[in-house]
């Protein structure tokens, strides 16, 4: 399962530094692995956030997620997105912008794409902030059924009964990074930022509506779940706004990574290819982590990759001013996973210990 799962991954991994080696040599292969380690240890919380989306998916939306999803992320988040970005924000036609991507040294009014990409920091952050920020305050805001830090999550679980709460929190919050970190550019922040809580509220308020109105599919629900099987799966409309909602998720955890990438690179198809690499290897992950079952065996994982979302989420937001090493965000990502998947152990063998009586003893009657 392994194999297969990771297959395509190390294929293109396999493929991709051979052809980094010809055409940059040993300069340009140490390039892109070191590119793709960053994507991969920037979003390792994403994997685990995808896994509890795709669980939710049936078999041909995971396997649409796993092609046309890569292709999406890879040349579209990681290509064309940046350079729509930068068009928009710098007011430059898509004709210049190319020019400029494809000529990393060139300049046009003294900057060069790199430049103007990091002159739009501060719309990216906001857009991809205000998103991630959405995606942690609604998990925990609501009820759950397992409580991993049950002294701040319970209290937060009865605030959250309020209607949109989790709305007005993620507005102060762009107020306040508007007026604290933003200085000049506070109105493209604000509009940055409302448009980021506009994407999550429609892509996240369709999949759900289209979701429960799948009345056959909650039947098939609970018969799984009384015949023991823990995936339920939907598909239609409802799994393609889920797909739509993985991609803008993906597109919000690589703003970083695509923006740090300059800091190793300024030639965009090396980060592409990078970045690339490391994209599929963080697929493979969401797949292997729903076929095996692991966050239903590993309980507070989910927790721990939400509370890595809002800490990336007020990382962007601060970001707008001040900036972040990409070595920080990756290691709190992969902290708080760890300590999550520590804790889920523990349970697990606490559980163990308490049943354990339990079959002795009845095994001796």
């Amino acid at each position: 399962m392994f194999l297969r799962t990771f297959g395509w991954s190390f294929a293109i991994t396999a493929i991709g530094l051979v052809a980094a080696g010809l055409l940059w040599g040993a300069q340009g292969f140490g390039i892109v692995l070191m590119l793709s380690i960053l994507e991969i240890s920037l979003s390792f919380d994403n994997a685990v956030v995808n896994a509890t989306v795709l669980k939710r998916m049936n078999p041909y939306w995971q396997k649409i997620f796993l092609t046309v999803g890569v292709l999406i992320a890879v040349f579209g988040m990681r290509l064309v997105f940046p350079l729509l970005v930068v068009g928009l924000t710098a007011k430059l036609n898509p004709a210049t912008v190319i020019d400029l991507a494809l000529h990393s040294d060139k300049t046009h009014e003294g900057l060069t794409y790199a430049q103007y990409l990091e002159a739009a920091n501060p719309a990216i952050a906001a857009f991809g902030g205000v998103f991630l920020l959405m995606i942690f305050l609604d998990f925990i805001f609501e009820e759950k059924e397992y409580n991993w830090l049950a002294w701040i999550e319970r209290p937060l679980e009865k605030v959250g009964k309020l209607e949109a709460f989790s709305s007005v929190v993620a507005l102060v919050a762009l107020l306040l990074a508007s007026n604290f970190f933003a200085e000049e550019h506070a109105e493209t922040v604000l509009l940055a930022g409302v448009l980021g809580l506009v994407t999550y509220l429609a892509v996240n308020g369709l999949s759900s509506i289209f979701e429960s109105g799948l009345e056959a599919e909650e039947e098939r629900e609970e018969a799984a779940e009384k015949a023991g099987k823990s995936i339920v799966q939907v598909g239609g409309k409802a799994a393609f706004f889920l797909f739509l909602y993985l991609e803008v998720l993906d597109a919000s955890f690589s703003f970083d990574g695509v923006v740090g990438a300059f800091a190793i690179s300024s030639d965009i198809f090396q980060i592409t290819l990078g970045l690339g690499i490391g994209a599929m290897y963080i697929r493979s992950l969401t797949v292997f982590l729903v076929r095996k079952g692991t966050l239903d065996d590993y309980v507070y994982l989910e927790h721990g990759a939400h509370y890595a979302i809002g800490a990336l989420a007020a990382i962007l937001l601060v970001g707008i001013k001040y900036h972040i090493p990409e070595i920080v965000t990756g290691l709190i990502g992969v902290a708080f996973i760890g300590l999550a998947l520590g804790s889920s152990i523990l349970r697990n063998r606490r559980e163990g210990a308490d049943e354990e009586p339990e079959l002795v003893g009845s095994g001796n009657k």
